[in-house]
Order: structure tokens, then sequence, then C-alpha cells
């Protein structure tokens, strides 16, 4: 019984840790953790099961976020949130969807832990503030300050206009075919004036140390890999010569959205996640630490 009813919660507290998190990883092991402690708890002494186990998967996934911002401190270069090729909650419903959507998980890393739980249970979860704030251990009004606070942040860090998913996908594309040709004009012709790159290699892929700022460098980053591509798959511990023929380039579904894929093999590579505003590439972000792709699925080559 004790199992059944965790087991029956179980993709809420995963979801509710990935978005908190943005780590696949690390909202699992949060999860297990939660586990652990439901496993020592009568369930007749519990009113609320699912209150409980959310309230404990929070306050984990607070205590884990804070920890891991201390150790972000040493990563090697930009951290970027872990891709997903699935919500981790299998999350249907469009403001479900729309909660674990890349570039916001990039947003919400410039809240506060605090901030971040409070914005995810109410806006993507739909929590009453009521049992937010027993969550967090806060007053309901402190709690519905903290929200408003979390809102007002991500507002003004999210464009007004962005592209729907079919306009993102058909500008990911060209942008695709763009970068492969090496085509600089192509890929100039796609950014906003202002664009930014993002990489994250972790120090165990090559990608660029800090951020890129304007389109001409941005542009002239992206136009050189494919002549820089032999060094980027040393990096993987792939040989020169590079094996093209085990090597794809497909446009993919990754966290609800449109995103680039490199496969090598049965494994994706790299990924490219684009922000897309008035039909121009406003930011992106380029993923190519290992440990954050064993959650993506390759591309169904049909």
């Amino acid at each position: 019984m004790t199992t059944d009813v965790f087991e029956e919660h179980r993709s809420l507290l995963t979801g509710v840790a990935y978005r908190i998190l943005g780590s696949a990883s690390d909202a699992e092991d949060v999860v297990q953790e939660a586990w652990l402690r439901w496993s020592t708890v009568d369930p007749g002494r519990v009113d609320d099961p699912r209150a409980y186990l959310v309230t404990v998967t929070s306050r984990l996934s607070i205590d884990r976020l804070r920890s891991a911002r201390s150790r972000r401190e040493s990563y090697v270069g930009e951290w970027l949130p872990e891709p997903v090729s699935e919500a981790p909650d299998g999350a249907a419903r469009a403001e479900m969807a729309d909660s674990v959507e890349f570039a916001l998980l990039v947003v919400l890393e410039t809240l506060t832990p605090l901030e971040r739980a409070v914005f995810v249970l109410r806006e993507a979860f739909q929590f009453p503030y009521a049992e937010i704030a027993r969550v967090i251990g806060r007053e309901e009004a402190a709690t519905r300050q903290l929200a408003r606070r979390a809102r007002d942040h991500v507002q003004e860090r999210r464009p007004r206009f962005e592209a729907d998913p079919a306009a993102r996908r058909r500008i990911t594309e060209r942008f695709l075919g763009a970068c492969m040709e090496g085509d600089l004009a192509g890929l100039t012709g796609l950014l906003a004036e202002d664009a930014t790159l993002v990489g994250d290699g972790g120090g165990k892929a090559k990608a660029p140390l800090r951020v890129l700022e304007g389109a001409s460098k941005v542009g002239r980053f992206l136009a050189s890999l494919p002549g820089n591509a032999d060094r980027f798959f040393a990096s993987l511990g792939i040989a020169s010569p590079v094996p093209w023929d085990e090597i794809r380039f497909e446009v993919t579904e990754v966290n609800g959205g449109p995103a680039a894929a490199v496969s090598f093999g049965s494994r994706v590579v790299a990924l490219v996640v684009l922000e897309v505003v008035d039909d121009r590439v406003q930011h992106v972000y380029l993923v190519a630490n290992p440990d954050k792709m064993s959650r993506l699925r390759t591309p169904d080559p049909s």
C-alpha cells in the first residue's frame, strides 16, 4: 500500500523536482530520497499523502538547489538546464508543457531557490497559496509576495511576442541547414542584432566558456562549426577521421519545443535550442556536456 500510494504521485513529484532544479538527474535523486522518507512513515497517520509528498519533495529540491548553486561556482563555463525529450510528468496540458520549456528553465535560474519553488508550484501546478505557504514554511501573505516577485521577474525576462511552435520549427530547420553549410550570411539573416549564444560543455566538450553577444560574433562562431567539427568530436572521444556516416543532424523535440540535435550512433552529443522572437533568433543555447545528454532520445531517422 505504501508503494502504491507513492507510485500514484511519482509523476507529479518528478515534475515538481525537475522544474525547481532544472536537472533530471537531480530530480530523480530527490524523488528517491522522498521515497525513502515516505517508506518510514505510517500512511495511516498522514491525512493527505499528496500534500505530504509534495512538501517533502519541494523542500528537498530547495535544499539541493541551494547546494547545487554553490557547486556551480566552480563549473567550467556557463551552466544550462538539463534537456529532456519528454516532460518528467508526461505533461499534456498546454500550460504544463509551457512550464517545462527550455527557455523558461533558463530564466528560472535567475530566481532564488525559494522564489523558484513558489513559482513552480503556483504557475505550473496551480497549487493554492495556502498550501504553498505550508510547503515553504511561510505565512500566506509572504508567499503571495514571493510569487508576485517571481512572476514579475520572469515576465521581465521573457519576450512578449515569441514565435509559435510551427514558426520555431521552420526557423530551427533553416538555422540547422545554415550551420551545416557554414553559411554566415544565412545565419546572420536569422539572428536578431543583439542575439546571444550560451554554450554548456561542462569542461567535457568544446563549447564557448563565455556568453557570445551580437549577431556578428554569434554568426561567425556558428559558421565556423563545420570547420572545427573534428575538434568538437575529439573532445567527446570520437577519434579523427570522424565517421560522418554515423553522425546525423536533425530537428527534434526537446522540453516541448523544437531543437537541433547532433547524434552519433545511438546518442545525442550536442543540442541547440533557439529562442525566437519576431521571427528572429534572440538566444541560442548550445548544450554539449555529455552528462546532460542521457535523457534525450536520438531523433527518429524516418
